[in-house]
């Protein structure tokens, strides 16, 4: 059987719609029930029934007085605005040593195409920037077709680039961005951590709800390394010459003091964070996500 939420069995497959896809749908399958009924709707109209439409949403009282079959066809009190943030920084390049693993950049291209069809089949409004010193796409948040398949052709195209300024490019957005949403920024987050709580403070103050999903290779969690070794950064080129046992639990430490100062910082400001391995999940991901969307609408 496939496997809908690997990263590595979904980066297989050719077409990063099918990929979006694949996701989505395995998702909804496991769910014991689906998120578009769990959220606040209201009666929009009824259709005649089609041969496959769900026997539950069937009218019965409309059939007891004409003798054909209806459905009760619903819509989201309120349609959201999503701006997906994508980090293409050289750091998003990253990819671990053992051939089955995929890069940063790649993991965070297939959940934000889940995300965005996610997003479609709600009837949201789905924006996309992706950025590294600045902003290098913008796709206004819409809920057509065309708009949905724009972003899936621009997360098809993405490829890191340039260093890493995030702070930046969120205070950018935080003054361009004019109608107010849901901001899921996706991002390795290696830049300066105060700068990057002060732009989105700038968003939360501009008041956007914000997820962040901070977005990890499993080398970068837990220095999995012996003996002597070399780090190189994608971005500054800098390297470091030392043996991976001498430094690898302060490493570890350090890793866990960043994600208790993002879970601290951000929290303060209702701001929902959750450190991601390449190898989660996509599933994980998107639970959290209809989380934050539940609470926004409930």
């Amino acid at each position: 059987m496939f496997k809908y939420f690997d990263p590595a069995a979904i980066a297989k497959v050719d077409k990063i719609e099918l990929k979006a896809k694949l996701i989505v749908e395995g998702f909804l399958t496991g769910l014991h029930k689906s998120p578009f009924f769990g959220l606040n709707v209201e009666f929009a109209e009824h259709r005649p029934y089609n041969q496959g439409d769900e026997i539950r949403f069937i009218d019965w009282k409309i059939y007891g007085k004409t003798d054909r079959f209806y459905i009760k066809q619903f819509e989201a009190e309120t349609n959201m605005s999503a701006y997906i943030l994508l980090d293409k920084s050289m750091s998003m390049s990253y990819s671990g040593a053992k051939s089955k693993k995929i890069s940063k950049i790649e993991y965070s291209s297939y959940i934000s195409a889940a995300l965005a069809y996610l997003m479609f089949k709600q009837n949201d409004n789905i924006g996309l920037v992706t950025f590294d010193t600045g902003i290098t796409d913008i796709l206004p948040p819409k809920k057509s077709l065309s708009n949905y398949r724009n972003i899936l052709y621009t997360l098809e195209q993405v490829k890191p680039s340039s260093k890493t300024q995030i702070s930046s490019a969120l205070h950018i957005l935080a003054e361009k961005l004019k109608r107010r949403g849901l901001i899921i920024l996706i991002s390795d987050l290696w830049d300066d951590t105060d700068e990057i709580i002060s732009g989105i403070k700038h968003l939360r103050h501009e008041k956007h709800e914000v997820i962040v999903f901070h977005i990890l290779d499993d080398d970068e969690i837990n220095l999995p390394f012996k003996g002597p070794i070399t780090f190189i950064d994608l971005e500054s080129g800098l390297s470091l010459k030392t043996v991976a046992e001498n430094i690898q639990s302060k490493y570890k430490e350090s890793v866990k003091d960043m994600e208790q100062f993002f879970l601290k910082e951000l929290g303060r400001n209702q701001i929902d964070y959750m450190l991601v391995s390449t190898e989660t999940p996509f599933d994980k991901l998107l639970l959290k996500y209809l989380a934050k969307r539940r609470r926004l609408y409930r």
